[in-house]
């Protein structure tokens, strides 16, 4: 089938492992080594292309988005046609075997995606992932749930699949509870996506284009705390994640004309009251100036999503919609869509 443009839109997959030897657990799944990855990354259609990591994880940008290694947990972010749900199986496979862990919770979520009819199996509809996540998890996953969460607009969904032994799931009730925001931004501002591509005939390696994309455009200073670790593609496209103690966060960009399309993911604490969600998130609309943008907010505790629309509205993005639900081993997802008040 041919394909009618690049689908930005990314799958996530979170998975979480415990163990009952604290030594096992130290390390964990960083002790996985680079062959073991590329291996399952290969299922899925994917490779690692640049890769930095410091005392808390090991943080991996793909071909075809990114990879975080922490010691008991794994997120595996990837567009395109990629088959990531197929990472599964591999991923319990190995921790279990070689590491003694054992999953305690899943989570994989996504938006709806530009080019649906290309995409494989099983991604071919949301119904066909939850039948292959379903038959990939432990039979003692009690607590389950999928949900779609809709938007009015422009027929743009989210999707969350939820799965746990446990809802009581120790993850979720450390010291320092923390937020996931993912935020999906398609037609982008032209001029401002002119940065992401190549001069024809660019001798330069990946990281070196991608050092100079995120200079250019100011991504720099939306995490300015953070090692970056960026690649820019041949001929168009930019990928960076951020490493700061123990938080990620990650842009991809894919920038042509007709499905213009960029994500950025970080994690933060519920405790900084949401001031840093404002502050990057104008950063990010500064930057791509999207006419289209939907955000994301996955907390246990407080309610963040709550400053979302104060950071964006007055940059001119209006709030057409907004959606919650619950999920066990996850929390809250607030998914809000924006538009362009031109729209």
């Amino acid at each position: 089938m041919a394909i009618p443009g690049f689908e930005g839109f990314e799958k996530r997959l979170e998975l979480h492992f415990s163990g009952d030897d604290p030594a096992a657990t130290l390390k964990g799944l960083r002790h996985l080594d680079f062959n073991l990855l590329e291996e399952v990354l290969r299922a899925v259609q994917c490779t690692i292309v640049s890769a930095v990591g410091n005392p808390h994880f090991d943080a991996y940008v793909l071909s075809e988005s990114s990879l975080f290694v922490y010691p008991t947990k794994i997120i595996i972010k990837t567009c395109g046609t990629t088959q990531l749900l197929k990472s599964v199986r591999p991923l319990l496979h190995h921790a279990r075997d070689r590491l003694r862990l054992t999953l305690s919770s899943c989570l994989y979520t996504r938006g709806s995606f530009i080019f649906p009819s290309a995409q494989p199996f099983p991604h071919t509809s949301f119904k066909q992932e939850l039948l292959f996540l379903e038959d990939s998890l432990p039979p003692s996953f009690r607590f389950r749930k999928a949900s779609v969460l809709p938007s009015t607009l422009l027929s743009r969904s989210w999707h969350v699949f939820s799965a746990t032994d446990d809802c009581s799931t120790p993850h979720l009730n450390n010291s320092d509870p923390s937020y996931t925001i993912e935020v999906c931004m398609t037609d982008l501002d032209p001029l401002l996506a002119r940065k992401f591509f190549r001069c024809p005939a660019d001798a330069r390696t990946g990281a070196a284009a991608g050092k100079e994309m995120t200079e250019a455009t100011g991504i720099a200073d939306i995490t300015p705390g953070a090692l970056i670790c960026d690649f820019g593609f041949d001929p168009c496209g930019y990928s960076m994640n951020g490493v700061d103690g123990d938080r990620y966060s990650t842009i991809h960009v894919t920038p042509e004309d007709g499905y213009s399309y960029a994500s950025f993911e970080c994690v933060g604490s519920v405790y900084d009251g949401g001031d840093d969600v404002a502050r990057m998130l104008k950063k990010v609309v500064q930057v791509f100036r999207p006419a289209t943008m939907t955000v994301s907010t996955t907390c246990v505790m407080g309610e963040v999503w709550r400053r979302v629309a104060g950071a964006l509205e007055p940059l001119g993005l209006k709030c057409r919609s907004c959606a919650a639900d619950e999920f066990p081993a996850a929390g809250s997802v607030v998914f809000q869509m924006f538009t362009a008040r031109r729209k």
